[in-house]
């Protein structure tokens, strides 16, 4: 029998659309072992957005969580979620930090980085490990020229030690900066790279081990790119991150990695349309793993609409000792009523018993922090 090559195709097309609904798992559910105070905000308002865990060293028990409000400024939480330090420093969407920057030859900084709507730029911190705290900016802000910073996140590449700073705007431009520490305790920013997508992107993360940048398009899913400023705009597309995945519905907002020894570990996307959290291998061709739901406990609500998310593999003592996962919920409810938007903290090893899936734990590993 002749079959024409338009209805091969749909044929093939629609037995491929069958064998991937048909791979996927169940969603399954974990719930929250903590939250934090609510962002200042006017009630209901889209405030809250990203979160970044900074992990302390010498009291892992003291570490904390930088969290962005993009109508004011910058929150610093500790492990319980009181609020410790606020920053009035404009409308950040987008943060992100990095260990051991060389601000000087002989000094090095705990690094933070946000992405300033207020001015189009990047801001960028100094987090003091002994105050437990960020005390103060750095520099001037990095004027960007993209239509509206909204994603962002820093790199260091482990092989050069050099540190970039990667920011994307509405247009689907993305921007690469290489930043520079000098002896006067100053630092200079310098574009190297740009690249770009066909529509509007968010969630950034990179990897600074293996050497990849991942950025959410939103409404089409995760694309790979090599975070290097000497490669071209080649570009790889995350295996089912897409339509063809059932537990998957746009947008794609926050992204994180969950670093392990030997390349293992997981990407974790936030899929908002469902109110989900992809988890993709790592290593290789970032192969779908699963997807849960952060659900309400007897204590807590669960999360929804979840913006920016970040996660720690290492160990926080107490209830995160296989590590932490922070995210944005976008509906907070205290008490039953709808309150200003907050946090929700999650123990990874929740994730790990709940899965049923042999998700990996490696509280040890702080290579990527070296």
């Amino acid at each position: 029998m002749f079959v024409s090559r338009n209805l091969l195709f749909t044929l093939l097309f629609g037995i491929a659309i069958t064998g991937c609904t048909k791979k996927s798992n169940p969603i399954f559910n974990v719930t929250p072992t903590g939250e934090t105070k609510p962002v200042v905000s006017i009630h209901g308002e889209d405030a809250a957005d990203d979160p970044a865990i900074w992990y302390n060293e010498d009291n892992p028990k003291e570490s904390l969580i930088l969290a962005t409000n993009k109508k004011a400024g910058l929150h610093v939480y500790n492990l319980e979620g009181q609020e410790m330090q606020f920053i009035k420093v404009g409308n950040v969407n987008n943060v992100d930090l990095r260990y051991n920057f060389p601000l000087s030859e002989n000094s090095t900084i705990v690094l933070v980085g946000a992405s300033n709507r207020s001015n189009n730029s990047i801001t960028l911190f100094r987090l003091d490990p002994n105050a437990d705290k960020i005390v103060d900016t750095i520099g001037q802000p990095i004027k960007s020229s993209v239509d509206e910073v909204y994603g962002f996140c820093l790199y260091n590449n482990k092989k050069t030690n050099k540190f970039y700073a990667f920011v994307n705007g509405k247009n689907g431009q993305i921007e690469q900066w290489n930043l520079k520490g000098h002896a006067d305790t100053t630092f200079t920013a310098e574009l190297v790279r740009t690249l770009q997508l066909n529509s509007q992107p968010e969630g950034m993360v990179a990897d600074d081990e293996l050497g990849y940048l991942y950025v959410g398009e939103e409404e089409i899913g995760i694309w790979k790119f090599s975070a290097s400023e000497l490669e071209n705009n080649y570009k790889e597309f995350v295996v089912m991150s897409d339509s063809l995945n059932p537990n998957i519905t746009y947008d794609i907002e926050g992204l994180a990695l969950y670093y392990a020894p030997k390349g293992k570990g997981y990407l974790i996307a936030s899929s908002q349309g469902n109110n989900s959290y992809a988890l993709f291998n790592r290593n290789g061709k970032n192969k779908y793993v699963s997807s849960f739901h952060v659900s309400n406990s007897d204590l807590y609500d669960g999360s929804e609409e979840t913006d920016g998310l970040d996660v720690i593999n290492l160990n926080l003592g107490n209830q995160y000792k296989s590590g932490l996962l922070v995210v944005q919920d976008g509906m907070n409810y205290e008490k039953d009523t709808l309150s200003t938007q907050n946090f929700k903290l999650v123990s990874w090893n929740d994730i790990v018993n709940t899965s049923g899936k042999g998700i990996i734990q490696a509280p040890n590993y702080n290579n990527w922090i070296k």
